[in-house]
């Protein structure tokens, strides 16, 4: 396998701006051919999908290609391709479908490991209806997601259970695949929330036991596009459907309005950008993605090895969980230090990080807003040892 970072780090001509890039929470710096393919969709003529002339016919090849680049990102079938502007958007249009069918008393289950993507729309669909929403814990010590517990959290009244595949916050990787097998014991459907996942591991959502996967193209440099993979593409009939037009099918059942055809564009090249990390994969791009996305893997295991170590060496600082797989997001508190003095302190010498304050997801669980918040930073691609060096030089001084 080879993953050469000076390369990848050639294909991002942001990264000209001087500054140390660890505001991977916000998502990762554009590569030059994702700009490059959004730029030439927006010149080239792309009229609305159902024409017999070129323009309309190269929309439809577009929306045609963007279902299967995400479907060989994660192992489905483009049928079961739902595209959008973002997986917040179309959480809620999925939750606002499912929820048409419960009833009082019937169950949800979400994670306090979740971001508020994926459970704010669960919430909000269980009260509507008067359904319970019931909330897996985490670990306070390491930050991880027991899946034991989800044996007791599930029962007949289960409709759905929520739950990420990787926190963007603290970067636990939690045991999906357990956790759907006792979901699939009582027949509730598991929606897994692969965003932060996506860029750094190989996705399988059979493996996974996933019914629906969630994905946003910006977390590796795409575009604003979101996208929700259903392993049954039957089931997309059998929901209600929130599409203008009544004759819609399968995925444009949950697609509202015309496409952002230069995004979706955009969308297909980000994913040819993934399969391309390691310059040796060969085969179908669905094999390039896994062999990449495998290098992608254990490059970073080594880099976030080597800044976990130099951080807890740091007596003033303090990394927050120790999760045993996780991705290359973590997040740390500096002792008499807020959240938001780290983080001016870091730009002031160069280095891009993000100040949460811990009101809310898993930081407030935590309690991480009694002592001024926590900083979150994510490695990306193009990370390096000279960077992760940095970042620690820095914090060293910050005394």
């Amino acid at each position: 396998m080879a993953f050469d970072v000076a390369r990848i780090r050639g294909l991002f001509p942001a990264l000209g701006d001087g500054w140390i890039h660890f505001d991977g929470p916000a998502g990762m710096l554009v590569p030059e051919q994702v700009a490059s393919a959004v730029s030439t969709a927006m010149r080239a003529p792309v009229s609305g999908p159902g024409g017999a002339f070129p323009a309309s016919q190269r929309a439809e090849s577009i929306v045609t290609a963007a279902r299967r680049a995400v479907a060989d990102l994660v192992g489905a079938d483009p049928a079961g391709v739902v595209l959008g502007s973002s997986a917040a958007v179309l959480l809620r249009r999925l939750v606002d479908a499912l929820s048409e069918r419960w009833t009082l008393g019937d169950e949800v289950v979400v994670s306090r490991l979740d971001e508020q993507t994926n459970i704010a729309p669960w919430t909000h669909g269980a009260k509507r209806v008067g359904a319970v929403v019931r909330w897996a814990e985490i670990d306070i010590e390491n930050c991880e997601l027991p899946a034991w517990q989800y044996e007791n959290l599930v029962n007949a009244r289960t409709k759905a259970v929520a739950v990420t595949a990787a926190s963007g916050a603290v970067g636990t990787r939690p045991d999906v695949p357990t956790i759907a097998e006792f979901a699939k014991r009582v027949g509730a459907l598991v929606v897994v929330d692969a965003t932060a996942a996506a860029p750094f591991l190989p996705l399988d959502m059979n493996a996974l036991g996933a019914d629906v996967l969630v994905v946003s193209a910006q977390a590796w440099g795409g575009p604003a596009v979101g996208a929700l993979v259903f392993r049954d593409p039957d089931l997309l009939e059998r929901l209600p459907s929130a599409s203008l037009d009544p004759g819609a099918r399968g995925p444009a059942r949950l697609e509202l309005g015309p496409h952002a055809y230069p995004l979706l564009a955009g969308l297909v090249a980000s994913i040819d950008y993934l399969a391309g990390l390691d310059d040796a994969a060969t085969g179908s791009r669905r094999e390039r993605l896994v062999t990449s996305l495998g290098s992608a893997k254990s490059y970073h295991a080594g880099l976030l090895a080597q800044l976990s170590t130099e951080l807890r060496a740091l007596r003033h600082v303090m990394v927050i969980g120790d999760a045993m797989r996780r991705i290359p997001a973590l997040a740390f508190t500096v002792t008499g230090k807020k959240a938001p003095e780290i983080a001016e302190y870091l730009a002031s010498q160069g280095l891009c990080a993000f100040a949460d304050l811990g009101t809310s997801g898993v930081f407030a669980a935590l309690g991480v807003g009694e002592v001024g918040g926590a900083v979150r930073i994510a490695l990306a691609h193009y990370s390096n040892v000279f960077e992760v060096n940095q970042l620690v030089r820095v914090l060293e001084e910050l005394r």
